[in-house]
């Protein structure tokens, strides 16, 4: 078996559209800040902030998009997956952003708001070397879709390189394709345009409900530095999750899928009591109303390709959580089965922001 695999990012596309899989397990993604290499000056006019590394810029995604969506991820206010694209999650997050910091709140991407965001200096990408991860576990591929057949393996890992890349720097294949061009290549000592999404302390420390899984919360570039938040909202009709401070100031806002006609939101006051990272998760047919009485329950091993991600944070009505999920892109436009869903890297912000107890209201 190759020690390490290089492949175009175009080919990487056609193998996957065809239901090929890569052909060796490399760990890859960057896990501290010190192997990563900037490369030019930080960019705070607009116009060069648009501008893609790879030459690759669309009709539909821009740099602009992208530089906005990065430094409202690293502000508090996720727009989900940085996508590049001008979508409902990313006019949610803006209108997080403007409340909290007193502007008026429109939802574009306006002037005031573009010079507010520009005050970080950061650039919206960050040239760095794809090292071995910390997190060692190998791809799975083919992925089954067959609960009864995901029981049968170890862990639910991610199918590929270019997947597990992508979710550890909030991202789409299309948007690394986009700054890095359809030529580049993908393996373990490669170099790639990626969105700076870098936290600014990985100082986690070893007192905390999450300090056994610190390497995860490395991996998916959470900053250490967080601010505590004290309670938090979930509002059913704008598809978001608020969080609050002690003193009851907005701190941070992320995209959520809270449920469907069939399992509705439980609206009303609950708490997030206890905390599971990298659960595994009972497949139980009888709490499923899309699945038949008569399939098999499972008991489905952890991983970032579980059904519930990467955390599992529960609640106080029985067999609800807020939790990650294994199709980040879905979050704020697919249905769930209740349960309050976020990505990965954003569930694990708000386990890191808030302690375990914290009280959590719903509302239509």
């Amino acid at each position: 078996m190759p020690k390490k695999l290089i492949l175009s990012l175009f080919g990487l596309g056609t193998i996957l559209a065809s239901g090929g899989m890569l052909l060796s397990p490399v760990d890859s993604a960057v896990a501290s800040p010190q192997p990563a290499t900037a490369t030019g000056n930080s960019t705070t006019a607009k116009a060069k902030a648009a501008k893609l590394p790879g030459k690759a810029e669309t009709s539909s995604i821009r740099g602009e998009i992208i530089h906005a969506q990065v430094l409202l991820d690293v502000a508090g206010f996720s727009p989900g997956v940085i996508d590049g694209l001008e979508g409902k999650n990313l006019a949610k997050a803006l209108r997080g952003y403007q409340e909290a910091k007193g502007l008026e709140v429109t939802g574009k991407l306006d002037t005031p708001t573009r010079q507010s965001l520009l005050t970080d200096p950061r650039k919206h990408y960050r040239k760095l070397r794809i090292d071995r991860s910390i997190v060692d576990g190998e791809f799975v591929r083919p992925f089954p879709d067959d609960p009864a057949e995901q029981a049968d393996l170890d862990a639910l890992n991610y199918r590929n390189l270019l997947e597990e890349v992508a979710e550890r720097f909030h991202t789409t294949y299309d948007v690394i394709i986009a700054l890095n061009g359809p030529k580049a290549k993908i393996g373990i000592g490669r170099e790639l345009y990626l969105p700076n999404v870098l936290p600014s302390s990985r100082d986690f420390g070893d007192d905390w409900a999450g300090a056994e899984y610190n390497d995860w919360f490395n991996a998916m570039n959470v900053s250490a530095d967080l601010p505590q938040g004290d309670r938090i909202i979930v509002d059913e009709s704008e598809g978001t999750l608020r969080v609050f401070d002690a003193e009851d100031r907005l701190i941070a806002q992320f995209p959520v899928t809270t449920g469907s006609e069939n399992d509705p939101l439980p609206l009303g006051d609950w708490k997030a009591t206890t905390y599971a990272f990298m659960p595994p998760f009972s497949y139980q047919p009888k709490l499923f109303w899309d699945v038949p009485d008569s399939e098999e329950e499972q008991k489905l091993p952890p991983g970032p390709n579980g059904p519930v991600g990467i955390a599992w944070l529960d609640l106080t009505k029985e067999h609800y959580g807020i939790h990650g999920t294994p199709e980040p892109s879905t979050i704020g436009y697919a249905q769930s089965h209740g349960c309050i869903r976020m990505t990965n890297w954003d569930v694990l912000k708000l386990a890191r922001m808030m302690k375990p107890g914290f009280e959590a209201e719903f509302v239509a």
